[in-house]
């Protein structure tokens, strides 16, 4: 089958997704993001990947001396995974600007097998220096199958406004 219409220019489509202005990102809001297991391949993907190399995440028998009952993830993995996560709700797609800062606390042990998901409240949103710009903290819990808090962290984004504009190529 052909067709003879002509091609619609990129420029003149919507995109489907858009993500949100730091003016939307108030001060309360929170979202819970999808769920994912964590998997075997996953963690030795991550290791190997990261140069993790450390016995506690690699050797059971080290983990279980320290008194863990099964394959650990480290936090940074648990970390990445949630921020995946929450790229994945599609919040940042195409207003996200710069990842500025970050403290991160993990509260409790991750295995393969748990399954993680992200609760993301934010706890500030002001404009930034920077005309059409905004500075966005949120307080990220991080949560397994039984809803324990694994992990903390508080990312401080910049943020596209209503009013931002493209710089010149």
């Amino acid at each position: 089958m052909t067709t003879t219409e002509k091609p619609v220019p990129s420029s003149q489509v919507e995109p489907l997704v858009s993500g949100k202005t730091w003016e939307e990102m108030t001060e309360g809001s929170a979202f819970r993001t999808a769920k994912r297991t964590v998997t075997e391949a996953d963690l030795i993907q991550f290791i190997t990947w990261g140069g993790f190399n450390e016995p506690l995440f690699y050797d059971n028998s080290h983990a279980a001396a320290g008194g863990y009952s099964g394959r650990l993830i480290p936090g940074a993995m648990i970390y990445c995974i949630a921020e995946g996560l929450i790229l994945q709700t599609n919040v940042l797609n195409g207003t996200g600007l710069a990842f500025m800062h970050m403290e991160l606390s993990v509260k409790r042990p991750v295995y393969v097998g748990d399954t993680l998901h992200a609760i993301v409240r934010t706890t500030e949103s002001r404009a930034s220096s920077k005309p059409g710009r905004g500075v966005v903290t949120a307080h990220v819990s991080v949560r397994n199958q039984r809803d324990e808090e694994v992990l903390v962290f508080t990312p401080v984004r910049l943020i596209r406004g209503k009013d931002f504009t493209e710089a010149e190529h």
